[in-house]
């Protein structure tokens, strides 16, 4: 199929058909959509692009979102006008706060009978206005290509973000008009990158050379960035100890001697990080890289010491100093971690050569001291099952090349403390932007679009799986294979436990009725079993990880909650 902007085949190329032909051309391949709009559809699926067609517009967001993050492109979504639109907002936010490109395409009324009180007519302008970056309407078929080349910059070029385009209906079904032949491909991100200064990169480099106690905290920019390897070299040319966010796990490999884990608000009693707490602590420099400096990365604002100098690289410069004053390194992540590699290198690295092998020691009795503490609850036989316990099982069961998907709450916890990153680059997938629930199975759904042969695994707990049932139907429709464990205790236990902690009782909404999970996803196609016991779930897990469609309902201990700093008591 002939991808270039102009029309082809005379009247009978619409519109429609020339959306197509750009999005083909910035490597669209796969759109996530219900039937509207529908001429669009009609010609994607001619011209050869894949529609996977989601139940509910909230989790089609979210797994343009999802598909995005894995694939290194932008995620596409579809959606009518009106409720379906409003519906897409949940998910455009996360992906404006996590800054993920997607496209959104809402279906508007036609033109003639716009502010006429038309069927579901509604100001999509002020709806999207502030969960995306741009938001514009295509009127006219001569600026098609204009828009659509305006969006995707707009989505992938700076701080990444979602965009909208609406379309008229009645514009999708009129004649393309012949306009410039536009060739260029800017479906991948980051679209364009930058670095510091020379004298920025030299500065910091010598910050980082001659500090005794330098730390790195890595984010999610990392990941958007490309940057992991760049960031590997770092830590291995400078001998630096290197964290990361929730958002930013995988960048580093968590078994190489110089990696400190993810740190922040979950640093209590068996975090996997509670004893490297110190090394964050009494660090003097600190480098953050594409990272928010947000309430849970920071532990509150408690957690990076107020002594140290700060170095700050990220792509938008708004970002720098927001809560922090630090030293500013503002452009992409990998260039900049490469020129400041490159810096040290060149320099004198006997400090950091010397002090190597008594860090690496502190790390790893650190390591020790995490694996007497979580003995208790990793190696559990109880029944109801501790979650640390079945994520261990999870944990044995992953090779390199999974990509672990978690929902928010208790499940992103679990997952980033007891499930480790086997590489640099491993992917693990969390709605951290906002932190809604019930975003997880919706991103795993994208994740495996993106890629197919990879084992992909989501954790979601019974509270938030219960927004998206529905989206069950869809993975077995789309012929998309994952493994789906479902965390159930039966209560929602993040709000349950911080009520209990902060009033000494809780709302009516925590505790929920029995729901047979397992059934739910039986109904929908999916092999489903639910396991009481540590040697049931490893059967089902065995069966189950890289296998086709499985669903694994384990029985968890509504009691267990995970070492949130602020409700730990030890």
């Amino acid at each position: 199929m002939n991808s270039k902007d102009t029309p082809q085949g005379g009247s009978n190329y619409t519109v429609a058909h020339h959306i197509v032909d750009c999005l083909l051309r910035h490597g669209v391949r796969e759109v996530f959509g219900q039937s509207l709009p529908s001429a669009f559809h009609l010609a994607a699926r001619r011209m050869g692009i894949r529609q996977v067609a989601y139940r509910t517009e909230n989790a089609g967001a979210t797994m343009a979102d999802g598909f995005a993050r894995i694939a290194g492109r932008i995620g596409v979504v579809t959606a009518q006008n009106g409720p379906a639109a409003t519906l897409l907002v949940p998910g455009l936010a996360e992906a404006f706060k996590a800054s993920v490109p997607i496209l959104a395409l809402v279906q508007e009324v036609p033109r003639r009978d716009t502010d006429r009180n038309a069927f579901q007519e509604f100001d999509h302008q002020a709806l999207f206005n502030s969960c995306a970056k741009w938001v514009r309407r295509i009127d006219t078929p001569a600026r098609v290509a204009d828009y659509v080349d305006m969006a995707i910059t707009q989505a992938t070029t700076g701080r990444c973000g979602p965009v909208v385009l609406m379309l008229p209906a009645d514009l999708l079904l009129e004649p393309a008009e012949a306009t410039a032949i536009r060739q260029a491909e800017m479906g991948h991100f980051p679209l364009d990158r930058s670095q510091p200064a020379d004298a920025e990169i030299e500065a910091a480099a010598a910050l980082l050379a001659q500090a005794e106690r330098p730390l790195v905290i890595a984010g999610g920019g990392v990941h958007l960035s490309g940057a992991c390897a760049a960031l590997g070299a770092l830590q291995e040319t400078a001998a630096l100890p290197v964290a990361t966010t929730v958002m930013g796990k995988g960048a580093v490999s968590e078994s190489h001697p110089l990696t400190l884990g993810v740190v922040g608000y979950f640093m209590g009693r068996n975090s996997a990080t509670r004893y490297m707490r110190k090394l964050v602590e009494q660090a003097d420099v600190v480098l953050l890289v594409g990272n928010r400096t947000n309430q849970n990365g920071t532990d509150s604002w408690t957690l990076l010491p107020k002594d140290a100098r700060l170095l700050h690289i990220d792509v938008d410069g708004t970002e720098i100093g927001r809560n922090y004053e630090a030293i500013r390194l503002c452009g992409d992540a990998k260039l900049t971690l490469e020129a400041i590699t490159k810096a040290l290198s060149a320099g004198d690295l006997s400090r950091r050569k010397t002090g190597r092998s008594s860090l690496e020691a502190e790390i790893a009795e650190a390591r020790k001291a995490h694996l007497r503490e979580a003995q208790e609850v990793i190696a559990s036989s109880a029944s109801p099952m501790r979650p640390e316990r079945v994520m261990t099982e999870i944990d044995a069961r992953l090779g390199s090349d999974a990509i672990v998907v978690a929902d928010a709450s208790y499940s992103s916890i679990w997952v980033t403390n007891f499930i480790r990153a086997k590489r640099a680059g491993m992917r693990f997938i969390t709605p951290r932007g906002l932190a809604g629930i019930g975003w997880g199975l919706p991103l795993a759904i994208g994740a495996k679009t993106a890629a197919p042969e990879a084992p992909v695994v989501c954790v979601a707990g019974d509270g938030g799986f219960a927004h998206v049932w529905a989206e069950l139907e869809t993975a077995r429709r789309m012929d998309i294979d994952l493994t789906m464990v479902l965390l159930n205790n039966g209560v929602l236990g993040y709000q349950k436990h911080a009520e209990t902690h902060r009033f000494g009782e809780y709302t009516d909404a925590c505790d929920f009725t029995e729901v047979d999970h397992a059934a739910v996803a039986r109904a929908c196609g999916w092999e489903a079993t639910r396991v009481h016991e540590v040697e049931a779930l490893a059967e089902a897990l065995d069966r189950g990880i890289g296998q086709g469609r499985h669903f694994i309902e384990a029985m968890i201990d509504p009691a267990a909650f995970p070492p949130i700093t602020y409700m730990d008591t030890d």
